[in-house]
């Protein structure tokens, strides 16, 4: 009996006629396609892209340098020196990050006790060298002045589960 079932099933070529409706049927839905340059799809609140240095609404810098993000980053791709100030409180002098090295783990961030590290919304930065991948304390600040309100949007919506 299988042998006559899969020649009736090879005759009126059973799989080529599913295959068909099955496109057919995908025809009339709604497309999911994105126009990419143009259209994006959703981020997740967790998603994980360039990174950013964060300032206090006044203007200050949020890194105290504390040098956690340095200590907990699996790739030792943050460098950090720091010096006192005037008013007896620390400063970095100079936050570098090695984003060749990075591996977006995201353990800055979590370790960061003032949210002052985070990977923003951006996963738009290809470049052409090496060295426009070692990022410093100005392009880091300059990314964090950039996407700020979407960081601060992204923080907020992630709060409950952190």
């Amino acid at each position: 009996m299988g042998y006559l079932e899969r020649g009736v099933a090879t005759v009126v070529l059973k799989e080529l006629v599913s295959g068909m409706a099955l496109t057919l049927g995908y025809m009339f839905r709604q497309k999911v396609t994105l126009n990419y340059p143009y259209e994006k799809g959703p981020l997740s609140p967790r998603f994980r892209g360039e990174h950013a240095l964060r300032r206090y609404p006044n203007g200050e810098e949020r890194c105290i340098a504390c040098k956690l993000c340095e200590a907990v980053c699996p790739a030792q791709a943050i460098t950090i020196e720091a010096e006192p100030r005037a008013d007896d409180s620390r400063r970095t002098t100079r936050y570098d990050i090695d984003m060749v090295k990075c591996i977006y783990c995201g353990l800055c961030e979590e370790s960061c006790p003032v949210d002052a590290i985070v990977e923003g919304p951006n996963f738009e930065f290809a470049t052409e060298s090496r060295e426009e991948m070692l990022y410093n304390k100005v392009k880091l600040l300059s990314n964090g002045d950039r996407w700020e309100t979407e960081i601060a949007e992204r923080l907020r919506a992630d709060a409950p589960y952190r």
